[in-house]
């Protein structure tokens, strides 16, 4: 967090967007170590049926590890933590709009430890709309380690940062829908590298890879509830003003983009329980705002479909998520198209 200064006193506060530039890099956010109080706390807040994370037993069959004592944790709990590290350049964030990319070096264990660093890698200043105040959008490079320096995450996120100074023309052009680059099939596939999918595919109900075909879809009968939207900003470290106070969001409070895609990622569990794991994803929009008290519907189909060498295969995954507010007379609206590669058995 940088400081500004107000009549005399120091204010602890992330940058402006004028206050930013390329190849900047920020490295003050705390690692945090990934506890099994954590998971639960996450799992209370999103929910989530993902069969490895739940079983210690199965983890330690499927991939390998000695000490079922150190299960997997849950892919949306380690991109929750990353983003929320990286919201020390974000602090006064005024919409998320898109992740890119995001591809899994490696699935940590509870115990594990991320550290993340975050880099501008491009931006370019909104033009001015009356009444508004003026706004650009920085893309940054997240990249999570984790206590001995192997890579976790890989991705890209841009976000909407207001101009400390309302005057100021920065000048930044930079094309911000090219930048991020898709993981590749090799490093998808890299994630379960060494993996024993049978153990999985023996006990876990569920279509198999073999069994999908594209364009079949799902819908979890029911929707889920959105609540303590501040906490899990809390437990994940993510100071963005607009999801803890409700002036700087304009009136309401926003809820954390990742909140959504968590309850996503929880029906699409529920859907497929015979998911293995998240490998990466192709990329994320968030196509509204949520808010606590809406209650969220998704659809997930099969877009695409590829073989894994050892067995089993990623299907790519396309979720489109709806919101109903909380006033049962207001419409519902789209709030969320994540594209992702999940492994099956």
């Amino acid at each position: 967090m940088t400081t500004g200064t107000a009549l005399g006193t120091q204010v602890a506060e992330g940058p402006y967007f004028d206050e930013l530039t390329v190849g900047q890099v920020f490295r003050s956010a705390p690692g945090v170590t990934l506890t099994s109080g954590l998971v639960d706390a996450h799992r209370a807040i999103v929910g989530g049926r993902l069969a490895l994370a739940l079983d210690a037993a199965l983890c330690a069959g499927v991939t390998g590890t000695a000490a079922a004592a150190t299960p997997l944790v849950p892919p949306n709990v380690v991109w929750d933590v990353a983003i929320g590290q990286s919201t020390v350049v974000t602090h006064h964030v005024k919409a998320n709009l898109f992740y890119r990319g995001l591809v899994f070096r490696r699935t940590p264990r509870v115990g594990d430890t991320l550290r993340t660093t975050t880099e501008v890698v491009a931006l370019r200043q909104n033009k001015p709309r009356p009444g508004r105040r003026p706004t650009g959008l920085a893309v940054l490079r997240i990249t999570t380690v984790d206590q001995h320096g192997d890579g976790v995450l890989d991705f890209w996120r841009c976000a909407m940062l207001p101009l400390r100074d309302p005057d100021r023309a920065t000048g930044h052009r930079d094309d911000t829908e090219t930048v991020g680059a898709q993981p590749t099939p090799a490093e998808l596939a890299a994630v379960v590298d060494g993996w024993d999918l049978g153990p999985f595919a023996g006990l876990v109900a569920g279509p198999r890879f073999a069994d999908l075909t594209v364009g079949q879809a799902w819908r979890v009968g029911g929707g889920d509830v959105v609540s303590s939207a501040p906490e899990l900003a809390r437990l994940t470290l993510n100071v963005a003003q607009v999801h803890h106070d409700s002036a700087a969001a304009g009136g309401r409070r926003l809820v954390y983009g990742g909140h959504t895609i968590g309850i996503a990622f929880a029906q699409v569990t529920r859907a497929l329980p015979s998911l293995v794991t998240v490998a990466g994803w192709e990329g994320c929009d968030h196509t509204g705002p949520v808010h606590e008290g809406d209650t969220l519907r998704g659809e997930v189909t099969v877009e695409a479909l590829t073989p894994l060498a050892a067995g089993g295969g990623l299907a790519r995954l396309r979720c489109l998520v709806r919101a109903d507010a909380d006033d049962a007379e207001a419409p519902a609206r789209d709030v969320l198209d994540w594209r992702f590669f999940a492994v099956f058995p």
